[in-house]
């Protein structure tokens, strides 16, 4: 049996016993992680200084650092985050709908946990926990494996969490980490279908590519966000500033921040300057059409269409001046990932048909798309954010890691 098969036996023996568990039970091993991360907060930020030295040895970009970061701050919000999961209701066990059938039978839909989950991510060890207790919410058991850049930070996470919840009762395999960085045992989790019932990957588009063209096991697509603010020729001009001035650089290495700016050319004059005053704050570099250009001078980089099609991750923006709502609409179709799109209007018309021609995961008027995010939905942490159709679609709660199973009470009846 090779290492991976062994640790999806390991998951498909012990996912009974979390899967029968009561919501008590669970929700007494998370509040014995949240307890033991805050406790050992010291051993988890001096693994993640190993990591973050790595990182800067190897020439990481200093955006990417930061989603690396582990502080005393950042694990008090992790701790946190576990104790509003435990608030939350537990979908498992509950009734979806219920009928009656002309023949008696009593057919009911209920919630049921998904069973084996893997997750594949990158550099933010805070997933590590999230997914984790995610999962054990559920009724899940979960296979851990995130990149070799976090490797400490996430090996301690775990280990922590492991000795958490067998203090609670259940089997430390519930939650289990694949502690070597091989590309071969990546691949091999993502052809792990006799014991996996679904692989998540969490990052960016390469590691997305490279999980849908290779993994066996059924894929939730999450995490690479290509997003847009269109500010239209009735916006607020300080909303429109402030709201692609939070959406570009108050985190730009995540999948919720923007990429590009769509400006109305009515508007453009007015309003690029004010935002590039904003960008320069955080010496944004700004890639711009020609009447962008024109506008705001020889600071600005010729745009690319390959630019438009990036998704930048740090201080950098695609900027087009625009015709109209229907040019916006038209260049999101092109390039956006499905992820979050953002309009900026005092217009109501142009704002329903924004709403209702964007297909996106998550479609914003007047708000900064940094709101994407299982937290701020009131979902408590999330596991990523789905940008395809089936099962799931945007920020991935509990919810979301559950399945159906159908319940048929009869009393004789034959067909």
């Amino acid at each position: 049996m090779t290492y991976i098969e062994t640790l999806g036996a390991n998951a498909a023996a012990a996912k009974k016993a979390i899967s029968v568990a009561d919501t008590g039970k669970k929700n007494k091993a998370l509040g014995i992680i949240a307890k033991k991360l805050l406790e050992r907060s010291a051993e988890i930020i001096s693994a993640n200084e190993t990591d973050l030295k790595n990182a800067r040895e190897n020439g990481m970009p200093v955006p990417m650092q930061d989603r690396l970061m582990l502080n005393e701050a950042r694990i008090k919000d992790i701790s946190a985050a576990i104790e509003e999961l435990i608030k939350l209701e537990d979908p498992i066990g509950k009734i979806d709908s219920g009928t009656v059938r002309p023949n008696g039978m009593k057919i009911t839909k209920i919630r049921v946990p998904l069973g084996v989950i893997g997750m594949i991510y990158e550099s933010r060890p805070n997933v590590t926990a999230d997914a984790a207790t995610l999962c054990l919410k559920t009724g899940n058991a979960v296979i851990l494996r995130g990149g070799k850049e976090a490797y400490n930070s996430n090996k301690c996470i775990c280990n922590i969490m492991r000795e958490a919840v067998c203090e609670a009762g259940f089997p430390a395999d519930i939650i289990q980490f694949v502690d070597n960085t091989d590309r071969e045992v990546t691949t091999e989790l993502m052809r792990c279908s006799k014991y996996l019932d679904v692989l998540i990957p969490r990052g960016g588009a390469g590691l997305i590519k490279a999980v849908t063209q290779n993994a066996t096991v059924p894929v939730i697509e999450t995490g690479v966000g290509n997003c847009h603010v269109y500010v239209d020729e009735s916006a607020d001009i300080n909303m429109a500033v402030n709201i692609t001035d939070n959406a570009k650089t108050q985190r730009p290495s995540v999948c919720n921040a923007i990429e590009s700016l769509l400006v109305h050319k009515n508007i453009a004059e007015e309003f690029l300057p004010k935002v590039k005053a904003k960008l320069d704050e955080h010496n944004v570099e700004i890639r711009g059409c020609d009447i962008t250009k024109r506008i705001l001078g020889d600071c600005v980089v010729p745009v690319t269409e390959e630019d438009y099609a990036t998704e930048f991750g740090n201080y950098t923006i695609a900027v087009k001046v625009v015709e109209n709502v229907d040019e916006a609409i038209e260049h999101i179709s092109k390039y956006s990932t499905g992820h979050s799109e953002c309009i900026v209007t005092n217009n109501l018309e142009n704002s329903e048909k924004f709403k209702r021609e964007v297909d996106a995961a998550c479609v914003y008027v007047n708000a900064s798309t940094r709101f994407t995010d299982g937290n701020m939905f009131g979902f408590g942490a999330e596991i990523g954010i789905s940008t395809q159709k089936l099962h799931a679609r945007g920020p991935m709660g509990l919810y979301e890691l559950t399945s159906n199973k159908y319940l048929i009470d009869g009393n004789g009846q034959i067909r």
